[in-house]
């Protein structure tokens, strides 16, 4: 292939690339829309099987990363289900606990649902959960970690979280208390009368609330990130965002116990080594940390520690003018 022609290619494929890196980010839901398009099947889901609507769609949100996971758009697998208890139907391997586990793969999100209360009406380790109130979403959320659902021993608090962030709680007033429980053997066709129809932003329409606090995803150093909300966690963010827990502690150069202050940028990509141009060096202030100094301008911190030519753990005096984008030259 000829230099030029060689060339010509390769930008090609860039630009096509960058096209469809911004259609998957134009397609992403936010948890109000993920909530908006199927409360109406939580609700249904719970008047068949008597599993409290606001838990399903918490855990609907929390294991599907709001339906943007890998898991949730190749698989339709919404809850991470894996391939135990006699599954027969198709599935997928994915990084988990282990590497390449099983996970159940299904034609689309409502079948996803139905096997969700199909694992729980019908098996005997959550048996116990449904002798309590409809209404009692922190003793479901509990139950339901007790029981071996997850093994995150903050699932409870996260799913609780969720469903008084958004008043989840709301969706189990729709509970019908006539209707008798459906107990089966899983093997029929769920039924799917109660699926939505129309443009799926909007779907349930008693239902939109309002989220004053959400977040925008912006760019900082050509880098995804956020601003951390009052009380947020690493973890709840990595969920919310379709993202492993190591991964966004790697990426804001943090470890497991740190969280993140409001207000603070939270990156949900890897930061690159040197700072955006322009930006060659800044002075740093009485307190400022080089992991502040990184996240603020969106570099790796190693990479920062390196260009300044400063061991781990050393902090900057102030005044002190710090290489964002170059390595300190050396003394002569």
């Amino acid at each position: 292939m000829r230099p030029q022609i060689r060339s010509l290619f390769i930008s090609f494929i860039v630009l096509l690339s960058s096209f469809t890196a911004k259609g998957d980010e134009a397609r992403r839901m936010t948890r109000q829309q993920y909530i908006n398009r199927y409360a109406k099947v939580a609700i249904a889901e719970m008047n068949q099987f008597h599993i409290p609507a606001s838990i399903t769609m918490a855990q609907g949100c929390l294991e599907s990363g709001d339906g943007n996971s890998s898991l949730a758009r190749d698989a339709n697998n919404h809850f991470g289900i894996k391939c135990n208890n006699g599954w027969t139907g198709k599935s997928v391997r994915h990084d988990d606990d282990s590497r390449r586990e099983c996970f159940r793969k299904y034609k689309s999100a409502w079948e996803s649902y139905r096997d969700h209360s199909l694992f729980l009406r019908n098996n005997v380790r959550y048996a116990a959960l449904f002798k309590l109130k409809i209404t009692d979403y922190k003793g479901w959320a509990r139950g339901l970690k007790k029981a071996g659902y997850a093994t995150d021993p903050r699932y409870p608090e996260r799913l609780i979280r969720i469903i008084e962030q958004y008043q989840l709680y709301d969706l189990d007033k729709n509970y019908d208390a006539t209707k008798e429980a459906v107990a089966t053997s899983g093997k029929e066709q769920p039924d799917y009368s109660e699926q939505p129809s129309g443009k799926e932003d909007n779907r349930i329409d008693h239902f939109s609330i309002d989220i004053s606090d959400s977040q925008s995803v912006v760019e900082r150093n050509g880098t995804k990130s956020i601003r951390a909300r009052k009380g947020d966690t690493y973890e709840e963010l990595a969920a919310e965002y379709g993202l492993k827990d190591w991964e966004i502690f790697n990426y804001n150069d943090t470890e497991k116990g740190h969280e993140p202050a409001e207000s603070s940028i939270v990156y949900l990509e890897m930061k690159p080594s040197r700072a955006a141009s322009g930006n060659n060096y800044h002075i740093a202030l009485a307190g400022e940390t080089m992991w502040q100094i990184s996240q603020q301008y969106g570099i790796r911190l190693k990479s920062l520690y390196r260009k300044n030519r400063m061991k781990q753990g050393d902090e900057p005096k102030p005044g002190q003018q710090i290489w964002l984008r170059k390595k300190k030259p050396r003394k002569r």
